[in-house]
């Protein structure tokens, strides 16, 4: 048959859809030889009235005669009646229906005992049949629905007996029915079949199959055992198979003993089951806790697990059986494989090799701790079944039968353990060589790292579960990934050789094995490596004998040196030399698990030395007590102060001082040996301490006060001084020894802070009023606006601060007479002390005017370059060139204003000293200084005017622009053609040519743009701006007009030659008669040189 038949092409477009097949998997489907097979039997074949179609698990279909065991969808084809399908009679006698996979058994028992079985059964359906023939496909159809409902029974875990259907009919029977007793023999066959593959079942078939059953598979195999079994004897005992049995009974035959055989059998089936379900209820009970709990939580409930089971051997019946128990131990190491394989993440157990290696090491070591717990625990108990009752119980099965698969995952474990381990070795990412060569050997380093790297990426990404020991692609591709290692170990060691070769201390090469350390545990470097771990013995021992050598040297320099070092710095030297030492041992047992065949070499050579060192420091700690009860009683003995020249000492400082540092420096040394008053110092060294800083303040306190008086200043504070110094030289009286001394001088200290505070709270003040005196020499008492002095704003800030802070110099000193404790404020001494403050104050203002009047002085110099001061206009009158303001008088009287300004500054601090007449302005009225800088101030404003003068003179060249009669000059230029001088007469007449013309207003261009080339501003003197923007307008202004005065004339007559040429016609005439014989055209271009127009011409030009 082809695919291409048409009742195949008729089925398709309903298969398709009905399937979900797309046209590439309907080819692939009637491309396979027993699909069309199966149509083809089906389409011409009576017999064959069933085909069904399905859909596979992978999406692609199947075809067969038969119900499929497996289809998640499947299409029945049902033929109406016993014949040949062709595809004219397709529409009609084929039938169709879609059943899902679940309820197949149903459909088809429903099928068979609704729709086929009353067909077959009625009488008007058997013509065309042959005789028996419908009676024979009825009883066929029975037995496919009663396979149907055992076959859909067995699917739901129980089994079904089934019954022979004349059983029930209600016609009347023959006591000896042939054929009720055939069909109840055939049931009678089947039942033992089916009763008897039922107890045959076995909770270790899948075991043998290469399945992986865990306990709860067994627990309910066994409870649906119990169930069943409970099902099939109530099947047997029921009515129905009542009537089966009396009716094999009386026939005697062989059926009824197997009847009873079968009955038998289930029964003891059941008791079994029974006592297998209550046995193993304890265990279940375990397994359901443990299945709960999390993983690293199995190790401690493997004991109660195995307890369980030791119990369930001894109490059941059925389970004290070694196949039965070894099964039960294998479920239980399945158990502990799954959840072992879901902790690990069997899938990704690989992929933590890049991301987080350390963790998953552990989890594996948790796995295999735990599994090597529960084989532990079965090991303890099987001894104990051993010894418990002489042995009866004892397990006598081989252990291997039980960890075969657990001893098998163990070892792929171990497996993965050490590619873990080798992962944690190769720690290379962080590593970096030190040394000459340094960035060399760590380049090598990173090439080596990366190529592992490389290699470990390739084993993390594997897509197998490297957990399972079945898959054989994870010993492969580890037996890969350790011969690429062994590679890289023969790199790293070529690598290790040059670093250590060239270290030369043995801590650089300590630092070399430690940065390598997780390395060097493995045995193909370590071995490589013993002639560079032997030099580096020998580098530890020659770093032993030097230190031991200068032990020895400062032995022998104490001895023969007269100059010997204190006994702490002697001290620290050896605890340094044994601080040296011990770092050398420490750095080689880092590393002596590599060499340890030299440890105890090195252990004596140490030793060695300490025993040196603390031979030293013995002798060194008597010699020092000793000198500590010298010190001790040399210093404590002497007074605590004493007077020289009227300024207070401690004359055993630096010896106290050194005997403290000492005995600080001995505190530190617990065992150090001290005579009885020294021990009693050292107690009370903090309190003689804090004694000693006490006094030195109060001594150097109590000297300050008295170096640092004023002369005006002493006798206000004679007598409080005087009264300190009493107290203070009772000191004298008394040691460091002396009952009391810290509090004696505790009181001291305050009677001394209160006098001390006033003394320097007035002297701050003093310095308060020096500061703020000084301070005035800075402040502007002239003011800038925009580039010019101008009176007024900063000024008046500057007056209000000095006004401020002369009411402030005068609260401040009333503040000192009440520090002092003055109490007549006309007492000679304290107005001495008002002179003084007086005179500071006086002197304050003084500098203040005198940086004033140096800052007009100085910036009125040529040369000083500070920029303008003030400012005054040139301006162009009709009776000349003159300044405003003027230099002579108005410019006088402003300077003489700021510098009364400056003067009146000195009238605003109120007056100190009483006894002084007027304020610091009268004071200072006929201050030297100021008057010579006043007479300087003023001299450069005499200069400044003669220089400004000098400037208007040179401006008066151009005077004859404003001074000259205009109709007067241009009468005599058109008479003489030129500007008669003074005092010239009887001169000839000479009209002026176009030349003289164009010579005058030539000239007066040229003074206009001499004017223009005149700057805007002059700076007279370095100080004084002078503005010439108001006199170059009016000069501009003048010679705008001299030039307009010659132009206008030379227009009037262009014009009046221009009217006579219109009204003439007569071109050549009227040229050379015109503009006084002046040429036309010329005349006009003059004029066009000085931007004159001549409207005439342009309306003749458009003419």
């Amino acid at each position: 048959m082809e695919a291409s038949d048409k009742r195949v092409e008729t089925l398709r477009p309903l298969l398709m859809q009905t399937l979900r097949l797309d046209d590439e998997r309907w080819r692939e489907f009637v491309s396979v030889k027993k699909h069309l097979v199966y149509f083809n039997s089906f389409f011409n074949t009576k017999d064959a009235l069933n085909l069904f179609v399905w859909l596979k698990a992978d999406g692609g279909g199947g075809a067969g005669l038969d119900f499929p065991s497996a289809g998640h969808k499947v299409v029945c084809l049902a033929k109406t009646h016993r014949d040949v399908m062709r595809a004219e009679n397709m529409a009609a006698a084929l039938l169709m229906e879609e059943v899902h996979a679940d309820d197949v058994l149903t459909f088809i028992s429903a099928l068979t005992q609704e729709v086929i079985c009353p067909l077959l059964s009625n009488p008007a359906n058997e013509a065309g049949w042959a005789p028996g023939a419908a009676e024979e496909t009825l009883d066929l159809m029975e037995r496919l629905k009663n396979r149907a409902l055992v076959v859909k029974a067995q699917k739901e875990g129980w089994t079904f007996l089934p019954l022979p259907k004349r059983l029930h009919d209600d016609q009347e029977r023959t006591p000896c029915d042939v054929k009720l007793l055939h069909a109840c023999e055939g049931l009678i066959i089947e039942w033992a079949g089916l009763v008897s593959d039922f107890l045959r079942q076995n909770p270790a078939r899948p075991l043998p199959e290469g399945l992986e059953p865990r306990p709860s598979e067994e627990f309910d195999f066994w409870s649906n055992r119990l169930r069943n079994l409970e099902l099939i004897l109530q099947q047997m005992t029921s009515a129905g198979a009542q009537r089966v049995a009396s009716l094999l009974g009386s026939a005697e035959g062989a059926y009824r003993s197997a009847l009873k055989d079968m009955h038998a059998d289930a029964q003891k089936g059941l008791a079994e089951a029974r006592d297998a379900d209550d046995n193993l209820r304890p265990l279940r009970c375990e397994v359901e806790r443990l299945e709960l709990l999390e993983y690293p939580q199995l190790r401690d409930n493997t004991a109660a697990v195995m307890q369980t089971v030791h119990g369930l051997w001894i109490g059941s019946r059925f389970h004290c059986k070694p196949c039965w128990i070894v099964v039960l131990l294998q479920e239980i190491c399945n158990l502990f494989i799954h959840r072992s394989r879901e902790f690990l993440n069997g899938q990704e157990v690989m992929r933590g090799l890049v991301s987080d290696p350390a963790q998953v090491l552990d989890d594996v070591r948790v796995v295999t701790l735990t599994l090597q717990t529960l084989k532990d625990k079965y090991i303890h108990h099987r001894t104990l079944l051993e010894q418990q009752d002489g042995g009866l119980h004892r397990w006598e099965f081989p252990s291997h039968l039980v960890f075969s698969r657990l001893d098998d995952f163990l070892i792929r474990l171990q497996s993965i353990q050490e590619v873990y381990r080798v992962r944690l070795q190769f720690q290379l990412e962080q590593v970096v060589v030190a040394g000459g060569r340094g960035r060399m050997w760590t380049a090598v380093v990173e090439g080596v790292c990366r190529d592992f790297l490389r290699e470990l990426q390739f084993l993390s990404d594997c897509e197998y579960d490297a957990s399972e020991p079945a898959d054989q692609s994870f010993p492969e591709q580890a037996s890969s990934f350790q011969e690429h290692v062994s590679h890289l170990e023969a790199r790293l060691v070529s690598i290790l050789r040059g670093t250590l070769d060239e270290c030369y201390l043995p801590s650089a090469a300590v630092k070399v094995v430690n940065v390598f350390g997780p390395l060097l545990q493995r045995p193909a470097i370590r071995d490589r490596l013993r002639s560079q771990l032997s030099r580096l013995v020998e580098l530890v021992l020659k770093e032993l004998d030097q230190v031991r050598a200068l032990v020895k040297s400062k032995s022998k320099k104490d001895v023969s040196s007269k100059f010997r070092s204190s006994p702490a710095v002697t001290l620290r030297w050896a605890q340094q030399l044994m601080l040296r030492a011990h770092n050398v041992l420490h750095n080689f047992q880092t590393v002596q698990h590599l060499c340890a065949e030299s440890c105890e070499t090195v252990r004596q050579k140490f030793q060695t030395i300490a025993d040196l060192l603390l031979d030293i420091r013995s002798s060194v700690r008597q010699e020092w007590s000793r000198r500590l009860d010298r010190d001790a009683a040399a210093a404590l003995q002497l007074p605590l102060v004493q007077e020289q020249q009227s300024v207070l000492g401690i004359p055993c400082g630096q010896k106290l001082e050194a005997l403290l540092s000492d005995l600080k420096q001995a505190s530190w040394e617990k065992d150090l040996e001290l005579r009885p008053q020294v021990a009693d110092i050292l107690q009370r060294r903090r309190d003689i301490g804090k004694s000693y800083l006490s006094l030195t303040d109060i001594v150097a306190s109590y000297n300050q006060v008295v170096g640092g008086a004023l002369p005006v200043e002493l006798p206000l504070i004679q007598d409080g001084l005087e009264e300190q110094r009493r107290s203070l030289l009772e000191l004298r009286n008394s040691t460091w020894t002396s009952k009391g001394v810290h509090e004696l001088i505790e009181k001291k200290r305050r009677s001394l802070d209160v006098f001390f505070s006033s003394v320097n709270e007035a002297r701050a003040n003093m310095a308060a009023m020096r500061d703020i005196t000084q301070g005035w020499a800075g402040l502007p008492l002239l003011h800038r606006s925009g580039h010019f002095l101008e009176r007024g704003g900063a000024t008046e800030e500057s007056y209000t601060r000095v006004r401020e802070d002369g009411d402030r110099v005068i609260r401040l000193t009333a503040e000192n007479s009440v520090l002092y404790g003055v109490q007549d404020q006309t007492s000679p001494v304290w107005l001495v002390y008002l002179d003084h403050v007086d005179q500071m104050v006086q002197d304050g203002v003084l500098q203040m005017l005198l940086h004033s009047l140096n800052f007009l002085s100085q910036n009125m110099t040529p040369t000083s370059f500070g920029g303008a001061l003030l400012q005054v206009l040139l301006q162009l009158q009709l009776t000349g060139s003159v300044f405003d303001p003027s230099l002579t008088s108005d410019l006088t009287e402003v300077l003489k204003s700021f510098i009364a300004d400056i003067h009146a500054a000195a009238a605003l601090p109120p007056r100190v000293s009483a006894a002084r007449p007027g304020n610091y302005q009268e004071a200072l009225r006929d201050d030297a200084e100021l008057a010579a800088l006043e007479k300087e101030v003023m001299l450069r404003l005499q200069e400044a005017n003669e220089e400004a003068e000098r400037l208007r003179a040179d401006l008066d060249r151009f005077s004859p622009l404003w001074q000259s009669h205009k109709r007067t000059v241009m009468d005599d230029f058109l008479k003489y053609g030129r500007q008669l001088e003074e005092g010239e007469e009887d001169v000839d007449e000479a009209p002026p040519t176009l030349a003289d013309f164009q010579r005058e207003i030539h000239a007066l261009q040229k003074q206009l743009r001499e004017v223009n080339e005149l700057e805007d501003y002059d700076l007279v003197h370095g100080w004084l701006q002078v503005d010439l923007q108001p006199f170059k307008d009016a000069l501009r202004l003048f010679i705008n007009n001299w030039i307009s005065l010659y132009t206008q004339h030379l227009l009037k007559l262009v014009r009046q030659s221009m009217s006579r040429r219109s009204v003439d016609d007569e071109d050549e005439e009227a040229e050379k008669s015109s503009a006084r014989h002046f040429p036309l055209t010329e005349t006009i271009m003059l004029l066009e040189t000085v931007n004159v127009e001549v409207p005439e011409l342009t309306t003749l030009l458009q003419s």
